[in-house]
């Protein structure tokens, strides 16, 4: 999520609404269209930030298909931080974008000024808003409105002068839905985004004069333009180029084809602020990814949540990256899972991990750790230059300087109850397929046996061996089939 955006608070309260309450039904699933996901957020969570840059005052979402759901999802989405308060009404049933809105107006100040969004549309930038909210005034209704070489489907923009469709720099007079525009409306190629900005007031007056005389039998909010003019109100379009800023989501293919768009441009802000990918069409960020300089990224790698890479990190091809902080010079190798959670996960400065490494939330990791193929590391510290190169666990661990930790070796942290922490000082060595049982301490500079079960505590500089005498029983012979009947 972005910062707030300057300028917030030299213009009017804003109350923003989302109409959230569509069905979907394109997108043929049960889960409410708001709610399915583009780079890790809900659709309605990317609009519910972006409110929130805009320092709304009140955000009053309007539901209706699957409310309870959606009601409860925006209720985490807002939490406890946000500096808005969030009302949902209910549009039961669904007759159109100006009925929707007419549910709205109760809840919403005439001090105010409305800026309308959908909750199907991600992906709408704070900066563009702010500028239809200048446009605006406070005194203004203004369009946010797009070129488009097809614009079937649309409301066309009807300008004043110039031609029978409309002139492309006159006053905005209407918006004419695709379904009720003439042949000769159809021809303009200016559309309506489906957002605009407006002042409270006006805007509720409106709405109370809307009808449902037209194609689709709806009360169609975009009739307000006709009523601004009438009463002699200034109706504004903010034009932009940009159309993914006001695509909607309707289907999986457009959900797709977002995500892909959303995709590439973080991939290219990445290589303008000096990361290099191997394939910027093959990255995946569904937070925030924060690269210091000489950053590498290899193909088919996904970052999840807060992410954080240091100077000359290199990720290797294949690896799912949440909530982390990877530190200089760190190198990870292909097909590495890291998920910090909560609690977060930390490599340290030079530190190698993978490949097929796993490492889980509260997992600390000091300068030159190395943890290699196969082993998972979980709510443990390893401290400078400690090491777990093969098929290892390190859970509830804490582990010292210089340790070597083998191959096959664990820490059996659970009793089947509750869990136990193990603790392993500085410069012990922990030899192939080991069971340290928690609570244990192993003293500094020992020795653990391969094979050993260690159930209590070592002192420091030991040597600990714990499994059973080895027996060999020359020429024995193995058990053999019973011959078939």
């Amino acid at each position: 999520m972005q910062g707030k955006v300057e300028g917030a608070g030299t213009r009017p309260a804003v109350d923003v609404v989302i109409m959230a309450a569509g069905k979907g039904t394109r997108m043929k699933s049960r889960l409410p269209k708001v709610l399915h996901q583009l780079a890790g957020r809900a659709l309605l969570q990317h609009v519910v930030d972006t409110a929130g840059e805009l320092m709304a005052r009140k955000v009053v979402a309007i539901t209706g298909h699957g409310a309870m759901e959606v009601e409860a999802a925006l209720a985490s989405m807002a939490g406890a931080t946000a500096e808005f308060t969030l009302q949902c009404v209910r549009q039961e049933p669904q007759l159109g974008t100006g009925h929707a809105v007419q549910q709205a107006a109760p809840a919403l100040a005439d001090d105010g000024m409305v800026v309308v969004l959908s909750g199907d549309v991600p992906l709408t930038q704070a900066n563009t808003l702010m500028h239809l909210i200048k446009a605006c005034g406070g005194d203004k209704l203004a369009l946010l409105t797009l070129e488009m070489t097809n614009p079937a489907g649309y409301g066309r923009i009807v300008r004043a002068g110039g031609s029978a469709e409309g002139g492309a720099e006159g006053a905005v007079q209407a918006i004419v839905e695709h379904k009720d525009a003439t042949d000769a409306q159809r021809q303009i190629t200016e559309i309506y985004s489906g957002i605009m900005a407006v002042p409270a007031a006006q805007l509720k007056r409106w709405l109370a004069r809307l009808d449902n005389q037209n194609a689709q039998g709806e009360f169609y909010l975009t009739d307000i333009v006709k009523f601004a003019v009438a009463d002699g109100v200034a109706v504004v379009g903010y034009k932009i180029d940009d159309a993914v800023q006001v695509a909607g989501v309707n289907s999986p293919v457009q959900l797709a084809e977002l995500e892909r768009a959303y995709q590439l441009r973080q991939a290219r802000r990445l290589m303008e602020e000096g990361v290099r990918l191997a394939d910027p069409a093959r990255i995946d960020v569904r937070g925030d990814l924060l690269c210091a300089h000489d950053v590498s990224i290899d193909v088919n790698c996904i970052f999840i949540g807060q992410v954080s890479l240091g100077e000359g990190v290199s990720i290797g091809a294949h690896c799912v990256i949440a909530n982390a902080v990877i530190e200089a010079g760190a190198v990870i190798h292909p097909f590495t899972h890291i998920d910090g959670e909560k609690m977060g996960v930390t490599v340290g400065t030079g530190a190698l991990i993978g490949p097929f490494a796993r490492l889980r939330p509260g997992a600390r990791l000091g300068a030159e750790v190395h943890i290699g193929n196969f082993v998972e590391v979980k709510n443990s510290t390893l401290a400078a230059g400690a090491k777990a190169n093969h098929l290892a666990y390190l859970g509830d661990a804490t582990v010292g300087e210089r340790v070597n930790y083998g191959a096959g070796s664990i820490t059996a942290n659970y009793d089947g109850a509750n869990k136990h922490r193990t603790v392993i000082e500085a410069d012990v060595h922990v030899g192939s397929n080991c069971v340290l049982v928690a609570p244990v301490t192993i003293g500094a500079g020992g020795t653990v046996g391969g094979g050993s079960t260690i159930t209590k505590s070592t002192e420091p500089g030991a040597l600990s061996v714990a499994r059973g005498r080895q027996i060999s029983i020359a020429n024995w012979a193995r058990p053999k089939k019973a011959p078939k009947p």
